[in-house]
């Protein structure tokens, strides 16, 4: 069969190789143009009138959590069923590659580099907190303080928050990627996984709005992280340097400080020493986790494990199913935590997706999913395991964990740590962890929002990646100033706000991939094998009984073989 022009039309059922897509060189005008005005107007905002876009983003957070909250928690849970039904389903055998392609990556390299991907600034923020906050302040439903399965909810809270749901939602970006980069050899942006429903018009208008979209709820995201590292890195200081407590600007200025960093690591290409120095990091997690593990209460740490798992499966319908409607107490919960966290994990979605598409081709679609779903679940299983038990141990045998350092979140992992030898270094350690964590993380979201303005390609101008990384040091910045005294209020009420219009993107990014994957030569195959052998065995019952076998040969009917 041939086309118009004489060229042959490859039949859907046989996979056909393809070339990569070459982006067009240098800056999308448009997509960088606009998404970098807004943020500089909301710079602009935020530093001239900070006590103004505080209230808007007040009043926004409010309309937000009234009239939304109910999709973040529906759509998060959706992504998780979502994303296994893919795996058990046919589509499980589709590879992110040809038919014939053999892993990019060994599996035990895959996986090391899947639990790098699962370590970050909020593991070290909220690896205390988090366990210790629902250990003392139970989420609602789940009894008064200090009864006597405060424990195993929190642990299943914690986990509720880190495992299963944030991963699945990476895992549907990472699939449309993939999928359609080394599959259908498409373009790496989020705007090219939806041709299957806008066609040609991904080039066009709507295309550019998905990119957009994309570019604030990284920005957005990252700059949430950011804040957090900061908020860290200043009650270090605050505790170990014995300089007592400061106000907003240290916050602003060890973010500035970062950010040169990060600009001056970009400006000189060392992409090798940010490299070494993310190793060096996981090193460095590793041992604080063993150091906290062997010297703390490994006993009961241990035991923590199992019971963790099981309180999750147990309290995982309930959890999921908590929303504003429950009254004024869990909306404000809600907003706390978790729709926080998935407004976080969404807005994150760009960066962490094109990460796991990069290293995942090759894999099939099941393999991928019980790579991404497992391997970062359970490295937040253990983390919160090892800190949160060690701090829920001291909070009950007396060391008051949760109220050291006046209640402040961000202080309470320094606070465990003052319990063991050689604090002082632990802490240190820490803050170096989290130090190194800005700047590799500012480094690699920059490139996606740089990836994403130049129209795909992955390498994009030092320009525009410097450009990224200061604007995200500057919105980290602006979200903390505008939370006035609670910091983390200021990053948590614009995280959620900045994330909304994402989730609509995301659903879209879902429906748009399972119709490509409904087209795929392996389910083509399938229907025309399934019919085949059907019809065969009809014929063959009809005119032999049961002694007939199958033969392949030419339809005759189908007239004239064609070249």
């Amino acid at each position: 069969m041939k086309s118009p022009v004489g060229d042959p039309i490859p039949h859907p059922a046989l996979d056909q190789p393809v070339d990569e897509a070459t982006p067009e060189a240098g800056v999308d005008k448009v997509v960088f143009g606009v998404t970098a005005a807004i943020a500089v107007a909301f710079l602009v905002w935020g530093f001239v009138s900070t006590g103004s876009l505080a209230t808007a983003s007040g009043e926004a957070l409010g309309w937000t959590m009234a009239k939304t909250g109910w999709l973040f928690v529906l759509t998060s849970s959706g992504f998780v069923v979502f994303v296994i039904w893919l795996a058990l389903s046919r589509f499980g055998n589709i590879p992110l590659g040809r038919d014939d392609e053999e892993p990019e990556f060994r599996t035990v390299s895959w996986v090391a580099m899947m639990f790098s991907a699962g370590m970050g600034i909020g593991l070290m923020f909220y690896g205390v907190s988090e366990p210790l906050t629902h250990f003392v302040t139970p989420p609602p439903g789940t009894g008064a303080a200090g009864n006597d399965e405060a424990v195993q909810h929190a642990m299943a809270t914690t986990l509720f928050h880190w495992t299963l749901h944030p991963w699945a939602i990476y895992a549907v970006v990472g699939l449309a990627i993939a999928y359609g980069v080394y599959r259908k050899g498409r373009l790496q942006l989020i705007s090219a996984a939806f041709e299957p429903l806008l066609g040609s018009r991904v080039n066009g208008g709507w295309g550019r709005v998905i990119d957009m979209l994309a570019i604030f709820a990284t920005l957005f995201g990252s700059a949430a992280s950011l804040g957090l590292g900061a908020l860290q890195i200043q009650s270090g200081l605050e505790i170990v340097g014995g300089i007592g407590e400061v106000g907003n600007g240290l916050l602003v200025g060890i973010i500035a400080i970062l950010t040169v960093a990060f600009v001056l690591s970009a400006v000189s290409g060392v992409a090798k020493g940010i490299q070494w120095l993310s190793n060096i990091n996981m090193v460095l997690a590793i041992a604080l986790a063993l150091f906290v593990f062997v010297l703390g209460p490994t006993v009961f740490i241990l035991n923590l494990v199992p019971t963790s798992i099981g309180s999750y499966v147990q309290d995982l319908p309930m959890m999921a199913a908590r929303t504003g409607a429950e009254g004024k107490e869990t909306s404000d919960w809600l907003q706390t935590w978790t729709v926080f966290y998935w407004a976080w994990w969404l807005s994150w979605t760009p960066f962490v997706g094109m990460f796991i598409a990069r290293i995942s081709r090759g894999r099939t679609i099941r393999q991928f999913v019980s790579g991404v779903l497992l391997v970062p679940s359970l490295v937040s299983l253990v983390w919160f395991c090892i800190f949160g038990g060690a701090a829920i141990d001291l909070q009950k045998t007396g060391t008051d964990i949760a109220g050291a350092g006046g209640g402040a979140v961000e202080s309470q992992l320094f606070s465990t740590l003052d319990s063991f030898p050689i604090a002082t270094v632990a802490s240190i350690v820490v803050m170096l962890l989290v130090a190194i964590f800005f700047v590799s993380g500012a480094d690699a979201a920059s490139i996606v929002m740089g990836t994403l303005s130049e129209r795909g390609t992955q390498d994009p101008s030092k320009k525009t990646v410097i450009f990224w990384g200061v604007a995200t040091g500057a919105v980290a910045a602006v979200m903390l100033l505008v939370g006035g005294s609670d910091a983390l209020t200021g990053l948590q009420s614009i995280t959620i706000v900045a994330a909304l219009p994402f989730v609509v993107v995301m659903i879209g990014l879902a429906v748009s991939l399972v119709k490509d994957l409904r087209s795929d030569p392996l389910m083509v195959r399938r229907r025309y094998a399934e019919e085949a052998v059907e019809q065969a065995v009809i014929a063959g019952v009809t005119e032999h009984g049961d002694d007939f076998v199958l033969a392949v040969d030419r339809d005759p009917e189908a007239g004239p073989a064609k070249d």
